[in-house]
């Protein structure tokens, strides 16, 4: 059985890309994490959806902290990703 070696460039640049996902996503989670201390979480008295509101608005603020870290975000997926390249041989 023969095993097919990925090329080192290609390797190195799927390794870049994982990196950069992961990355975005650790600043989305945290972006995430912000917007529903900040009470984008919570339900507003004014609705009165109750239960079914307070699971939405964490979803919606989970996909805007997406949205927002897939659009540049605050900058802190570039320092993650920075560190986490730092430290492989690639």
């Amino acid at each position: 059985m023969d095993v097919v070696a990925t090329p080192p460039a290609t390797a190195s640049l799927d390794r870049r890309a994982a990196l950069e996902k992961t990355a975005r996503e650790f600043e989305a989670a945290f972006l995430s994490e912000m917007l529903q201390h900040s009470g984008m979480g919570r339900a507003r008295a004014a609705m009165g959806g109750g239960a079914g509101e307070d699971a939405f608005a964490s979803l919606l603020a989970r996909e805007q902290a997406k949205a927002f870290a897939d659009a540049g975000g605050i900058g802190l997926a570039r320092h993650i990703f920075d560190s986490l390249w730092e430290g492989t041989d690639a």
